[in-house]
């Protein structure tokens, strides 16, 4: 078992007075076999009005938080939170023998519940430029699952160059491949993309990554693969690596804008621009 100590702050500063409507935030990391949180606390500034906690259809934690119609030119959130994780090895699963080769001949009953997670990123149509991709490296590999992953996975690693884009929608599939580079959520993007081209149900995950040398992060994205007898596993195509007890899953989704960590709308009408500065750190205890 591994503790870390997490700072993470977000402030908004907006050109204009502005009023708050309500906001909804994924900021309280998940909790279950593979992670468990010991501590959380939320700080809100200017103070909420009130504050609702849930769980979301997506089974992540939300909290919704309410605003007097005061006028604030800035917004601070910060959160402190003590998780321990415990997935030493990424590989200690059993497959079903029936899914060892691609496409999967899915139960129609599990078929129907991964529905949500195989639909492709421009709709039920899968973009055909990562169709294409999936089909060299089903050749590539013979058509066995856990090979294709691990090959997908050191194709975009070694392919695309990483760069950071703090805000914004994740780039198509399609657009992060021809041009071979993109965010960590575009690469997510991909990787899912081109997994349910070949009938794997994936599902899009925010959170932290602690693997680096240095203390300070940024927020960060991987995907999940379904595996039949396995359950959800992780893969990080920005690192190429398998997600083990050095990520920190906060939300998850079949869809990465409701994995978004602070989501709200103004009330204030007019133009207005906004700034944005964040700060994480990321400590082994």
């Amino acid at each position: 078992m591994t503790v870390f100590q997490i700072e993470h702050s977000i402030e908004y500063i907006y050109s204009q007075p502005v009023i708050f409507a309500p906001h909804q935030l994924r900021l309280r990391p998940r909790s279950n076999v593979h992670q468990a949180v010991l501590s959380f606390d939320l700080a809100i500034s200017p103070t909420p009005q009130q504050i609702s906690e849930s769980v979301d259809l997506d089974g992540n934690n939300s909290t919704l938080v309410w605003f007097d119609n005061n006028l604030t030119n800035k917004l601070q959130i910060s959160t402190k939170t003590t998780i321990s994780t415990n997935l030493t090895n990424p590989f200690s699963y059993l497959l079903e023998p029936w899914a060892a080769g691609l496409p999967i001949d899915y139960p129609l009953s599990l078929s129907r519940q991964l529905q949500p997670y195989s639909t492709g990123y421009l709709g039920h149509s899968i973009d055909p430029i990562a169709a294409e991709l999936a089909a060299e490296i089903w050749q590539t590999v013979d058509g066995k699952t856990i090979p294709f992953l691990t090959e997908l996975n050191q194709q975009i690693y070694h392919n695309c160059q990483y760069s950071i884009r703090d805000t914004g929608a994740s780039l198509p599939p399609g657009i992060v491949w021809k041009h071979r580079s993109g965010s960590c959520r575009d690469f997510v993007v991909l990787f899912i993309e081109v997994c349910r081209a070949v009938g794997l149900a994936g599902r899009f995950v925010s959170g932290y990554e602690a693997g680096a040398e240095t203390d300070e992060r940024h927020l960060h994205a991987w995907a999940e693969i379904y595996l039949p007898g396995a359950g959800w596993r992780g893969y990080d195509p920005t690192h190429g690596l398998l997600v083990s007890g050095d990520h920190i899953a906060v939300a998850s989704s079949p869809f990465p804008a409701q994995t978004t960590p602070v989501e709200g709308t103004l009330r204030t009408m007019g133009a207005i621009t906004n700034e944005m500065n964040y700060r994480l750190l990321i400590q082994k205890t």
